[in-house]
This record gives structure tokens, C-alpha cells and sequence, in this order.
């Protein structure tokens, strides 16, 4: 009997409430001025899928610990609807992540300021061991592999620019061999620290001096690209 329950059991289908169909409506409104359009877009896909998305944000980094979290949740809707003029899908950026990135940041805004309020009635370490515990985040599958997958997908595409502001021949060396490294990262069994500079030396024929040297000036590159990741800028 058991068996056949297992038999008959099938796997949850996970909810993708924000699809290619979502992506395509935010691009079209952003490059239309008809309000009536709009107004439609906005109606039929912009709003369903800014509604899921606040709520699954706000339920999966525990902002529901915020007083008031349904009135938060609905100023923030609102709040997304104001800046819909703001996101240029020519950047590269993809809506869901641009969105997301300013949902999250938006609730930790509210977090900051809640905390603000309560320290004059609170010790210090209390305090501390609050916001930790609101910071502590469970997750979710979807949201947080479909980031991951933006992030260094933009990355890779913003390395490819590089190829006009790197002129020297080891910069050139380097920045090839990384971009090798990151189309090759499922075929390579050992990847620690070690090996990746080993794996440089190998591409580029450069000592572990020349190889760091220039992995510096691609790291300032990475960090200026991960700050406008954060601030909704790419």
C-alpha cells in the first residue's frame, strides 16, 4: 500500500511567477509611452508578479519580524510601481533581478530604521542579537539560483568590455585565461586557491607575480561591478 502511494505521488511543480512573459511586459512598458498600454501591462502582468515577489522577499529573508510587515508590504508595492521608469533594460540587467535587488534593499532600509527607533529602549547587545537574527535568511531556491545566475551572467558580459580598457599584453593574458576559468568551471575537479593561480600560470605563461599583479586590477574592476549590482545599476 505504501508503495503505491509513493507510485501515484508526484513532484510539486515550483511557481515561477516571474517568467520571460513578466520580463518582456516590464521591457515593453519601458519603452512605450501610451498610457493606456501601460496601464494594461501593468494590470495583466507587472502587478501579479510584484505582488509575489514582495511577499516571497519579505517571507524569505524574515522581514516578517517587522512591525506593521502587511503595511511595509504594500507601501513597498507601491513604491516599486513609482520607480517602474527608472529600470533601462538596454543596461543589461535583467527586471527580476534589478527589482528584487531594490526590494531587499528597500526592507532592509525599514530594518535599519526600526532599530533606530528601538535603541534608546534597548541594550546594545540585545540589539545586536536582533538584527542578527532578522539578517539570518533561509534561502529560497528560486529566488536566490535565479540571482546567483544574473549576477555572474552580467559579470561575464561586463568582463567581455574589458577587452578595450586592457591594453598591456599580460593584462590581455590574464583576462583571457580568467574568462577560460569561467567557461571551463564545471570541468575542473580541483578549485581552491592554489590551483585556480596554478591554472593561470599555465594559460599565460606568467610567473605568480605577473599573474597577481594583474588579478588586482581585475579585482577593483569586480568590486566596482558587484557595488553597481547592489545599488540597481546593472
Amino acid at each position: 500500500m505504501t508503495n503505491e502511494i509513493k507510485r501515484k505521488r508526484r513532484k510539486r511543480k515550483k511557481n515561477y511567477y516571474f517568467t520571460e512573459v513578466h520580463e518582456r511586459a516590464i521591457v515593453r512598458y519601458s519603452n512605450i509611452t501610451d498610457q493606456k498600454e501601460r496601464t494594461e501591462l501593468y494590470i495583466a502582468y507587472i502587478q501579479p508578479a510584484f505582488n509575489e515577489m514582495v511577499d516571497k522577499i519579505a517571507y524569505t529573508y524574515k522581514f516578517t519580524s517587522l512591525p506593521n510587515i502587511d503595511y511595509l508590504k504594500d507601501d513597498c508595492k507601491i513604491w516599486l510601481t513609482t520607480i517602474l521608469n527608472k529600470f533601462d533594460p538596454n543596461k543589461g540587467s535583467k527586471a527580476f533581478s534589478y527589482f528584487s535587488v531594490i526590494t531587499k534593499n528597500w526592507f532592509i532600509h525599514q530594518v535599519k530604521k526600526t532599530k533606530f527607533r528601538n535603541q534608546r529602549e534597548c541594550l546594545y547587545e540585545d540589539v545586536h542579537k536582533e538584527i542578527d537574527s532578522i539578517y539570518m535568511v533561509t534561502h529560497h531556491e528560486y529566488i536566490t539560483g535565479r540571482e546567483k545566475y544574473e549576477f555572474w551572467k552580467g559579470f561575464i558580459e561586463e568582463m567581455d568590455s574589458w577587452d578595450q580598457e586592457m591594453f598591456k599584453e599580460n593584462e590581455q593574458k590574464v583576462l583571457k585565461a580568467v574568462k577560460i576559468l569561467f567557461e571551463s568551471c564545471d570541468d575542473i575537479e580541483i578549485f581552491n586557491k592554489k590551483a585556480v593561480y596554478l591554472y593561470l600560470r599555465e594559460l599565460t605563461g606568467l610567473n605568480t607575480k605577473q599573474v597577481v599583479n594583474n588579478l588586482n586590477k581585475m579585482r577593483k574592476k569586480y568590486y566596482a561591478y558587484k557595488r553597481r549590482w547592489n545599488e540597481g545599476e546593472v
